[in-house]
């Protein structure tokens, strides 16, 4: 007689499978990422013969297209990361580090729509319902549409969900959630899995948006499998320090909308506050009159955003000299310097080098080579920069300035923030050419290469 039940290792990075136990992942590559788990055979295939019944085959002609309906959470910045807001039917992830907010930000999410007299059902599986009254209480008022509950069986909950039928349901945490049918602990790899997999039936089946709350290890991945990323609709991330003011939501997957926007919150006493013009919050505190200070725009999704670029290069005391990079790419930060010292002459290579984007805040975009290039170039020479002056563009290898898009949107910003002369890619000034009109209020100075930008300050 065959046995009922097998012994299976997963990965706990990857979700990769295998029957017997590996020091690396082939998947992930990974070491020491694998765990033992027990597997119920005949409850899987239980599982299967139920949901071959349940499907149905349709064509493609009789499927009828609808229009999202989409809820508003009542907070801009969480709206923008959605795509416009909650999708009817949409399971949402919210990961991040521990402290960092998210349950905080989910309880005001519930607050806003039980004030829209939608029904929401907040179920914890972490803390007690005095402690959601204690949060509660800080944030704000809530009303009567807004229900709690403490609860960790999927089977429990999914009871529930059918008897009170809510609009919008919160799960705190997926770590928390077991599945009786799975033999494993609750948090391990089998049960997130399964857990998602139940809430995924239940977010299509009735109609419900779900939002999960994730934890992030200190590798900064979601906890459990990297398949719960690919089982929900969308995944956002909360980010930032916990010791600091501001957060950063950014969207990484989202099947309803853009995946580059982000939405900037401050942490306040009583809760997070949305900040409406992240450009200005990231440039309080600037120095004036300092040497390797520069202001570039980057584009995080739809939004321009104004930082501050900070270089400091000194003279080394070793044979070696350093390099740090914080906020930006360290193997950019490298090639950049390398260009510099080819292209322009300097004699970078006996001398220390910190790159620093002010805020913490992090950005990969290109187009802020030109601002990183100005800040080494800045304090190498003890020049400083006009503080009215920004810059934005990449910089190749050959030391040539190229094109970045959404220029247009990037010189308004600046415009906005009453900025004096931008400095940007020749071929983008080219492209905006005819509406210098509407940009009388700042100096455009196209450039071709760095020694260009250069002579340009």
């Amino acid at each position: 007689m065959a046995k009922a039940k097998t012994t299976i290792y997963f990965c706990q990075n990857c979700g990769h499978e295998s029957a017997k136990w590996l020091g690396q992942c082939p998947g992930c590559r990974e070491w020491n990422t694998f765990v033992e788990e027990l597997i119920d055979k005949k409850s899987a295939g239980k599982a299967r013969e139920k949901a071959a019944d349940a499907a149905q085959v349709v064509p493609l002609s009789k499927i009828v297209m609808t229009q999202d309906k989409r809820i508003s959470t009542g907070m801009k910045e969480l709206d923008r990361v959605l795509g416009g807001g909650i999708v009817q039917g949409s399971l949402v992830l919210v990961g991040g580090d521990p402290g960092i907010g998210k349950s905080t930000l989910l309880l005001q999410v519930c607050r806003n729509l039980a004030g829209q007299n939608e029904k929401v059902l907040y179920i914890s599986g972490e803390e007690s319902l005095q402690q959601i009254k204690i949060r509660a209480e800080r944030i704000g008022t809530f009303t009567d549409s807004l229900r709690l509950l403490c609860e960790t069986n999927l089977e429990t909950i999914r009871g529930i969900i059918d008897r009170e039928k809510p609009q919008i349901v919160v799960i705190d945490s997926i770590q928390t959630m077991y599945n009786e049918e799975v033999a494993s602990a609750p948090g391990s790899v089998s049960q997130v899995r399964e857990s998602t997999g139940v809430l995924m039936q239940i977010a299509k089946g009735m109609g419900i948006s779900v939002f999960i709350v994730g934890h992030v290890t200190k590798e900064g991945v979601v906890a459990g499998p990297r398949v719960l990323e690919h089982m929900v609709d969308t995944v956002l991330y909360f980010e930032g320090d916990r010791h600091a003011a501001y957060r950063i939501l950014r969207g990484v997957k989202n099947r309803f909308g853009s995946t580059n926007e982000i939405g900037v919150f401050e942490m306040r006493r009583e809760g997070l506050a949305e900040v409406e013009n992240p450009s200005e919050y990231m440039l309080s505190g600037k120095p004036e009159g300092a040497s390797g200070s520069v202001v570039a725009c980057s584009m995080e999704g739809t939004r321009p955003i104004l930082i501050e670029v900070q270089a400091l290069v000194c003279h080394t005391n070793f044979g070696m000299p350093r390099r740090t990079a914080a906020g930006c790419d360290f193997n950019r930060v490298n090639l950049l310097m390398a260009v510099l010292e080819k292209r322009l002459g300097l004699q970078l290579g006996n001398c220390d080098a910190y790159v620093n984007i002010a805020g913490g805040i992090r950005m990969n975009e290109p187009a802020i080579d030109l601002g990183i290039v100005l800040a080494v170039i800045s304090s190498y020479k003890e020049r400083p920069i006009d503080g009215k002056t920004i810059c934005f563009g990449e910089v190749g290898l050959s030391g040539e300035v190229r094109a970045v898009s959404m220029a247009e949107q990037r010189v308004l910003e600046a415009q906005k923030l009453g900025f004096e002369t931008c400095i940007l890619p020749q071929v983008c000034l080219e492209a905006m050419r005819g509406k210098e009109k509407e940009k009388s209020g700042i100096r455009l100075v196209g450039v071709g290469t760095v020694k260009d930008a250069v002579n340009a300050i």
